[in-house]
């Protein structure tokens, strides 16, 4: 069996806290019913045949035309205006990074280990989510979905990850906290750990480099 040589990190909801706590606090303070945005961007994926979400995350939609688009999406589904212009700021104010796992990557780095993240964000957001962690003093590598133009669970953005980092699938482990993105990444070859917690990751990440 070959020797692990990378891991491959998720950001949001691995590297920080549970991304649903930060979009049910948005809808709180905006009094917008809990599965209100998750209906409005179903219905617009209905009328177009693409979720806008889908579109946003790999740079096809700037984070202002998402946005109106919601914006006319919820006004119509609950009979009032809605704004969401500052989305990303509340949205960040309200996620914190994971730092029990972001100091177990510092020392799989020390390790001797490649690391990268790999995320499906937007390209607005890059800023505000790089300055959550010392992105640059622990991981080799970003793969970011908004400027690769993929996302996962799409096979391109793990083929490019892999291609920038400089291993094969077989030899590299993946950690997300969404079950379809590890299902992708198994098929492909990697060793993938869903996450649920930080110490089930760890543990199943040990259990991975030790194999």
């Amino acid at each position: 069996m070959s020797r692990v040589e990378a891991v491959i990190s998720d950001f949001g909801g691995v590297l920080t806290s549970p991304l649903l706590d930060s979009f049910v606090a948005i809808q709180n303070s905006s009094d917008i019913p809990l599965g209100a945005l998750g209906e409005a961007l179903a219905a617009v994926a209905g009328r177009t045949g693409v979720n806008p979400l889908f579109k946003l995350e790999t740079g096809r939609m700037t984070e202002a035309e998402f946005l109106a688009g919601l914006d006319r999406e919820l006004t119509a589904l609950l009979g009032r205006e809605v704004h969401l212009h500052d989305f990303g700021r509340r949205y960040f104010e309200q996620l914190r990074p994971n730092d029990e796992l972001i100091e177990y990557m510092r020392g799989l780095r020390d390790r001797g280990y490649k690391l990268a993240i790999c995320t499906n964000n937007v390209r607005e957001w890059e800023v505000r989510w790089r300055a959550m962690l010392p992105v640059d003093e622990i991981f080799d590598l970003v793969v970011d979905s908004a400027f690769v133009g993929a996302r996962k669970p799409e096979r391109r953005i793990y083929e490019v990850t892999l291609e920038r980092l400089g291993v094969a699938a077989g030899d590299a482990v993946f950690v997300d906290d969404v079950e379809i993105n590890c299902e992708a990444a198994r098929e492909l070859g990697l060793t993938a750990v869903w996450f649920r917690s930080t110490k089930q990751a760890i543990e199943e990440i040990e259990a991975a480099l030790g194999a």
